[in-house]
């Protein structure tokens, strides 16, 4: 078990917890329980600290979460960003909280200095609950938010473990959060290389985490071999020698400009049909910062941008950890099934969610791009429970329409509601059942075939009735 990440939202007034008040002293009793939220769905998340092996729900979650920090506006300078390193002492932390607290007293607009002190009072009474920082150190985000629409403000506290140590210490008040040292953590460092080349040309790919970028394409100009015989079969093979030796420093040169320079990869594989590529690697062409990272010579039947897809098969074994591979697996696996009358899969939200409440459903895909909220709607006098699936940007209307519509069985129009991202009720109920939801990314061609599903599919163990 590695080290734990953990990512906390505290939300500091009842008004903006998960179930949100609406007419009725019930619902408002329902707010009132409910103070703080955690925004991945209670749970302590136990995960390596080695980004790559992160599962797909979890890097989803942060990435979001990432996403909502950064377009987060206050009404001034007031939101509060604050790093720890894990080697910094808590009582130094204290001490540099402690001076910015009196520092905030000299701000003029007495409620940009109310918020500034809050939010430092918050933070400093989590501080206080660590002997010593995390083994990644810690993010903490705190500020009072304003809310869509309303002349009225939030106040949040987010305390985060990243994935990876904090490099710095930082303290940052401003009118937004600083998060570019987040987001820097969550950048995929296992970058691989592949060069596919032949006698005729060569592409340069770049993989990263789940997504595939072909460079580059470059063509030789190398004729083939000639049937003369006698001097003219040594004179145009002499000459096509030349060719291929000009050829393949070309293909090196760019090869240092693109690996190099540009992705600074840290593997390479090396791939094509026939020999020329054993040639091209035996030889030495390469830079040697890339020569002594290649870590595979592989056959393929094509060279050029198709030898560079060919490769992720071909090379599976190399590329074991990379995240693309598994994804590419799991919608092959969801296409076959689907394709077939009795295959095992369905697709389309209603039918997955049947199939996980069944217990039918082992694998839950879901497109990263799915973008959908759960709305549960309470009723605040029989009880009963109205549910609404909605894009993200319909949900204040979905939310106003519903608060204001009639319980279908007893009449009542007082509510309580609760609001969450589909990914996480999908997660839900998928632990219920002991299946697992695996996220698929939209920057490939065969997430964007999935994306023509609906965006989220699942393989069953069996076909339910």
């Amino acid at each position: 078990m590695g080290r734990a990440l953990r990512i906390h939202r505290w939300a500091l007034k009842t008004q903006t917890s998960p179930f949100r008040a609406g007419r009725g002293s019930a619902a408002r009793s329902a707010a009132s329980r409910i103070s703080a939220q955690n925004i991945l769905n209670g749970n302590w998340l136990a995960v390596t600290a080695k980004l790559a092996d992160y599962d797909s729900v979890t890097l989803y979650k942060i990435r979001r979460l990432v996403s909502e920090l950064e377009n987060v506006k206050g009404r001034g300078t007031e939101l509060i960003s604050l790093y720890v390193p894990p080697n910094r002492p808590i009582y130094d932390v204290m001490n540099t909280l402690r001076e910015e607290y009196s520092t905030a007293s000299n701000i003029k607009s007495d409620t940009t200095r109310n918020h500034v002190q809050e939010a430092l009072t918050k933070i400093m009474q989590r501080i206080k609950l660590y002997k010593k920082p995390p083994p990644n150190g810690l993010a903490m985000f705190c500020g009072a938010i304003p809310k869509p629409g309303k002349d009225v403000e939030e106040f949040v506290l987010y305390e985060i473990e990243p994935p990876r140590p904090v490099p710095t210490f930082l303290y940052r008040c401003d009118d937004h959060f600083q998060v570019d040292i987040l987001k820097d953590m969550l950048r995929e460092t296992e970058v691989v290389g592949i060069l596919s080349l032949d006698s005729s040309e060569a592409s340069f790919g770049v993989l990263s985490g789940n997504s595939l970028q072909i460079v580059e394409n470059i063509t030789s100009g190398v004729g083939g071999k000639h049937r003369q015989g006698g001097q003219s079969a040594r004179r145009f093979e002499r000459l096509r020698e030349v060719e291929l030796n000009d050829f393949f420093k070309r293909v090196a040169e760019h090869a240092t400009k693109i690996f190099i320079e540009q992705y600074q990869v840290r593997k390479l594989i090396i791939s094509g049909p026939g020999p020329s590529k054993e040639e091209f690697y035996k030889q030495g062409y390469l830079d040697y910062r890339l020569q002594n990272i290649v870590i595979g010579v592989v056959d393929t039947s094509y060279a050029g941008d198709e030898g560079v897809r060919e490769t992720l098969e071909r090379a599976a074994d190399l590329l074991r950890d990379v995240r693309l591979l598994e994804e590419r697996r799991l919608v092959e696996e969801f296409l076959g099934e689907a394709s077939r009358p009795d295959g095992l899969a369905v697709y389309g939200l209603r039918n997955v969610i049947g199939a996980l409440l069944a217990g039918a459903a082992e694998t839950v895909l879901v497109s990263e791009d799915l973008n959908m909220r759960r709305l549960e709607f309470v009723c605040n006098k029989c009880g009963n429970v109205v549910e609404r699936f909605v894009e993200y940007r319909e949900e204040p209307a979905a939310l106003a329409d519903g608060s204001q519509a009639r319980c279908p069985s007893c009449g009542a129009t007082s509510w309580s509601y609760r609001s969450m991202d589909v990914v996480d009720y999908l997660e839900e109920k998928a632990h219920e059942s002991g299946a697992r939801v695996e996220i698929i990314s939209s920057a490939t061609e065969h997430g964007q075939m999935f994306k023509s599903f609906g965006g989220i599919g699942a393989l069953l163990r069996y076909r339910a009735q």
